[in-house]
């Protein structure tokens, strides 16, 4: 058995010697593939509604703000107020901006991504809250002073909890505001 068990340790190690060393391999380097690059910048679309001079579908640069809009629509008419209007704001892909009148016959935009005019309730300010029909500046900063002391609001129905908001004045508001 002891020869056997010789024989055996020979013949992996004349195996392991005979051998040829295995070759270090050179690091291959993997290079992402190559991307187009446009001399152009993208460009987003948006609609644009309300007091501008051509209202409609407009294209702007990615990096556009509220007032690129306006102006890619041709500027405001002589009834808008821009007092209701970021222009600073940067718009997004598909949004809406609406421009209202001084009348305030159109609610203010909301912002980004929401592709709609209704008050947010959570973000609103006083003057944003002022411009729903029947809501003037001591129901708006009822509805401020509610928010900062029992949170945002979950759900429009949560308006009722603000006194001076009732059914009839919710039904009004119900499709005026929204809550993100």
């Amino acid at each position: 058995m002891k020869v056997v068990g010789v024989l055996i340790t020979a013949a992996v190690v004349g195996v392991a010697v005979g051998r040829p060393h295995s070759q270090s391999l050179a690091p291959v380097s993997v290079e992402p593939p190559p991307t187009a690059e446009t001399s152009e910048p993208a460009v987003i679309v948006v609609h644009v509604s309300g007091e501008v001079a051509s209202a409609g579908l407009v294209e702007v640069p990615a990096d556009a703000r509220v007032a690129d809009v306006v102006a890619a629509a041709g500027g405001v008419t002589a009834t808008a107020d821009l007092n209701r209007v970021n222009l600073a704001e940067p718009v997004v892909d598909g949004q809406q901006i609406v421009v209202p009148t001084s009348s305030g016959s159109i609610p203010a935009a909301v912002g980004p991504g929401h592709g709609d005019s209704r008050i947010r309730i959570n973000d609103a300010d006083a003057a944003a809250l002022e411009t729903l029909p029947g809501v003037g500046p001591v129901l708006a900063a009822t509805i401020l002073s509610h928010r900062s002391e029992y949170g945002p609001f979950v759900a429009v129905e949560d308006l009722l909890d603000v006194p001076g908001i009732g059914e009839q004045k919710l039904a009004t508001l119900r499709d005026l505001v929204v809550v993100p």
